[in-house]
């Protein structure tokens, strides 16, 4: 949903052209972010006070003193299992506790030893285990460096930017020739003795007034990562993978914001906030975790990165790893303490239609119908606001609406399920059930008065739980039990939008800093948010069930370990093809730092697409994580068969294309659920040495198996691919045409083109026969694509489940399996000997790519039995197709070629 202009008490809803860019600040107009960028490098006032320096068994501790007001501050350093250093700095005696985030992190890391390896005056040397692996303190200026035999990797003050205003905003700064970046959090000023500055009390914008009892309370630090060139991460912005020099310009901003229609190549902020940055070159990946909640600054300048935010402590994780240990390990680390992407109900990984608004039950059913005259598969039909009775959410128009039971029960009948959306502005309304309760439970966020926050949205005049209280949580989880969410059923999920939050006539569309939770100000807390809506609600999503089955929540707004609960999608786009093309980026920097389940509005959310911009949409859209097309109110009609008999044919192949990659699908989030992998992610993380892949962001890889490369040109009548890997071969999978690795490959394409490549050296699992909905297609038999690379061997993965339920981890109901082809045997081998699930489906067909004719195909079944296979080879494309081995997808077996 986008937020539009709030004249008096009424809200337009016709389309804007771009986004207001007055509505939101620019670092000038952010008193704490123009005061920590003005500050100058190599004047640190810090020195670390080596004599009062403490080492226990689980971490470090040093005071550092500012030489300018005489405060002295804590800093605490760790060293984590798995290769991970954690820094919190704060000070001594604080004069009010600054906001430590809860919730994110998913435990504490353990621990491992540090020790002193020498120590002077000047410096102490620490061991960070490994002969190699070392950390520096140096006195005087305050500085930290983190070394790998002679060679600095990080660096923390090099530039002398560290500033603790005593009481914290972010601000920081990343480069790019040697790496560095600074941070600044919190909105306190620097204790120096020196005059206030403008905004260090009260900051004023537009015709906001922002109180601060507590005083400025910024943070600024800056990083240096030399000899690193490619920086990623910080989602969300509308900007290209690998993160811009911002020197002369805006620095990057994380600030969960309402910001409709976006501007693309911007470093303005937008829904969701991600403060983890990735460095990457030839050698080494690096994370660094910046655990703030507050409004974040990040400036990348050539050669320094600097952060500045509002808020508490610091806190940051660094993960070094060289070249010859995989990004897979650097992500997983680094995703131990937070959360991995949470393993979502296949039919969710299926197709999903949207529209703001579809009208009533008629409507519905008409839409539901549709697909099946035109022989679409969908899984998911979502209303928007509109279904609900005045904006009262958990309500339904009685109308339009009469009887939700019987609607969902239709869908259900056919497999199929809903979405309706369930904001958090809630209407104030003496009559409304939702706002009572919360009103007398004391729920409500409360303004610096103590009244409860008001402010508009959709509804009107609205209030804004406070559900960073534990207790509103467990309240609102409770509202979607089925005798409390009237009308609802097993097969009704939700979307949370709006819930950044947004606030109509709030400042920059938002709530106002000085808002209060608890004894908290909403400047600490700002970003998490939508994190904690979207927590609540997958957590009532399984108290309904029992704790049986798995949630499916949409969110907006977004912070680090919000994977943890669902997926996100890209906002308010629009039908234009910049916004096409900048949908791959924007997902791979959010898989990076953990959040795969990401898609883009498919054909765009504003205005209307031409059909041809609509079909490379679906195309492109087929191939990303979360597949949903949605629209605006005001836009026409679109679905997939209103764009004539052409157009429909060409989306319904890429819809179905969707649904036969749905078991390799399947097996990614399953291991993104294990391990952190990003299902949707950039060549580099599979390629770390190629040079050439760290700036490509118009293809992507899909686990390590499928490169595609979207059309995303109007009229295009080519595309050019870069095949990564030398020595390694690639797959059309629509030709079986074989590619060499290594090389840019130009592509004639038409209409009907989505440039598609399996890598050589893999086996991926497809079910051919596309059915009305992911659910029908259970039973259904898998084929094999089984890509030999130069050697002639290739290995896969099957993975299968209920696809719904929990049961998967309580009592290990799962096949997981291993495929391999080597010495002209294709075998599937049991990788979870102990778990157990049983399965109709077998397999029907197997394709080998770049094989050679055999004389004869025998198969060895799990009794020992062996019999002969029907098979036919086409020496054109060299491609052998075994039909019909008839085996059972969860069993051992063996096909020999002779």
């Amino acid at each position: 949903m986008c937020l539009y202009r709030v004249l008096v008490l009424s809200v337009f809803l016709s389309i804007t052209q771009a986004v207001d860019r007055s509505n939101f600040k620019t670092c000038d107009q952010s008193a704490f972010c123009s005061r920590q960028r003005a500050m100058k490098p190599g004047q640190s006032s810090y020195t670390a006070l080596l004599e009062t320096l403490e080492l226990s068994d689980s971490h470090l501790t040093v005071q550092l003193l500012n030489n300018n007001n005489k405060v002295l501050l804590l800093l605490e350093l760790y060293r984590l299992q798995g290769n991970m250093t954690r820094v919190k700095i704060n000070e001594l005696k604080p004069i009010k506790p600054r906001y430590e985030v809860p919730d994110v992190l998913i435990t504490d890391p353990p621990t491992e030893l540090m020790s002193v390896l020498a120590q002077d005056e000047h410096r102490v040397v620490l061991s960070l285990g490994g002969e190699d692996w070392r950390l520096i303190l140096s006195a005087q200026p305050f500085r930290l460096d983190i070394m790998e035999g002679p060679q600095v990797l990080l660096s923390l003050n090099s530039r002398g930017l560290l500033t603790l205003e005593l009481h914290v905003w972010p601000l920081f700064w990343f480069s790019t020739k040697p790496l560095s970046f600074q941070v600044s959090e919190g909105e306190e000023e620097e204790a120096e003795e020196e005059v206030d500055q403008p905004g260090m009390w009260e900051e004023t914008f537009k015709t906001h007034a922002d109180t601060k009892p507590n005083g400025p309370s910024s943070i600024s630090l800056d990083f240096s990562l030399p000899g690193v060139e490619h920086v990623y991460g910080i989602p969300e912005h509308a900007d290209g993978l690998k993160l811009k020099n911002t020197d002369g310009g805006d620095p990057y901003r994380l600030y969960n914001l309402d910001v409709f229609q976006y501007e693309l190549f911007n470093p303005m902020a937008l829904y969701g906030a991600v403060p983890v940055l990735l460095s990457h070159n030839t050698h080494r990946t690096m994370g660094l975790f910046w655990l703030n909640a507050a409004e974040t600054w990040v400036d990348v300048s050539s050669g320094q990165v600097g952060v500045c935010v509002t808020g508490s402590h610091t806190v940051f994780f660094t993960a070094p790893y060289p070249r010859s240990v995989t990004f897979t390990l650097e992500i997983t680390c680094s995703l131990a303490v937070v959360g991995t992407q949470a393993f979502p109900p296949l039919s969710s990984l299926a197709y999903h239609q949207c529209r703001w608004n579809y009208n009533d039950q008629e409507d519905v059913s008409a839409v539901d119908q549709g697909f099946d005259e035109h022989d679409i598969p969908y899984d998911f039909i979502w209303l928007d606001i509109e279904h609900t009775d005045g904006k009262r959410y958990f309500t339904w128009d009685n109308n339009k609406f009469p009887q939700p039971k019987d609607m969902l029960q239709g869908l259900l009948d056919k497999r199929r399920k809903m979405v309706t959306i369930v904001d958090p502005h809630i209407k104030v309304d003496s009559s409304y059930k939702i706002h009572t309760e919360i009103r007398s439970r004391g729920y409500y966020i409360k303004n610096k008065d103590g009244g409860d926050y008001e402010g508009w949205c959709w509804p009107g005049n609205a209030g804004y739980p406070d559900f960073t209280n534990p207790e509103m949580r467990k309240w609102w989880a409770s509202m979607f039990a089925y005798d409390q969410y009237e009308g609802s059923m097993e097969n009704l999920y939700t979307w949370n939008d709006m819930n950044e939050p947004s606030v109509f006539n709030g400042p920059e569309v938002t709530m106002h800093k000085d808002a209060l939770h608890g004894p908290w100000e909403h400047r600490d807390i700002h970003n998490l948010y939508g994190f904690y809506v979207q927590m609540a609600t997958a957590e009532g999503q399984i108290q309904r069930s029992g704790g049986l089955e798995r949630p499916f929540v949409l969110t907006r707004a977004f912070f680090a370990g919000s994977q943890r609960y669902g997926a996100v999608w890209t906002g308010d786009n629009a039908a234009e093809w910049g916004h096409l093309k900048m949908s791959i980026p924007m997902c791979l920097s959010l898989g990076l730092v953990g959040i795969s389940f990401c898609g883009a509005d498919v054909g765009g959310f504003f205005k209307t697409p031409s059909a041809e911009l609509l079909v490379r949409w679906y195309q492109a859209g087929a191939y990303q994580p979360f597949f949903r097309a949605h629209a605006h109110l005001d836009t026409p009609r679109r679905e997939p068969w209103l764009f004539g008999p052409d157009n429909t044919a060409l989306i319904r192949e890429a819809v179905r294309q969707r649904y036969t990659l749905l078991p390799y699908w399947y097996l990614q989030f399953y291991h993104a659920q294990r391990t952190g992998q990003p299902v949707m992610r950039p060549l580099w993380v599979e390629y770390p040495e190629d040079i050439a892949t760290f700036s490509i962001d118009n293809e992507f890889l899909i686990g390590k198996d499928l490169l595609v490369h979207p059309v995303t040109d109007e009229r295009s009548s080519g595309v050019t691919a870069y095949l990564p890997g030398n020595g390694e071969v690639w797959y059309d999978v629509h030709t079986f045409q074989r590619h060499d690795g290594a090389q840019n490959l130009s592509i004639p394409v038409t209409m009907s083109s989505i440039p598609v490549f399996q890598r050589g050296g893999s086996i991926i699992c497809r079910k051919n026969r596309v059915r009305r909905s992911s659910s029908c297609m259970e039973n259904d038999p898998y084929t094999l694509y089984v890509a030999l690379d130069s050697q002639g061997n290739a290995e896969g993965e099957i993975y299968i489940d209920d696809g719904h339920t929990f049961k998967h981890k309580t009592d290990k109901q799962f096949i997981h399996r291993r495929l391999s082809f080597t010495a002209n045997s294709l075998s599937s081998s049991d990788l979870s000997p102990d778990s157990q699930f049983p399965t109709a489906s077998w397999v029907e067909q197997v394709n080998i790519l770049g094989a050679q004719k055999p004389d004869a195909v025998t198969l060895t079944a799990t009794d020992g039995g062996e019999s002969s296979v029907e098979f036919e080879f086409d020496p054109d494309t060299a491609v052998l197709t075994l039909r019909k081995p008839g085996v059972n997808a969860g069993v051992n077996w063996t096909l020999h070629l002779r």
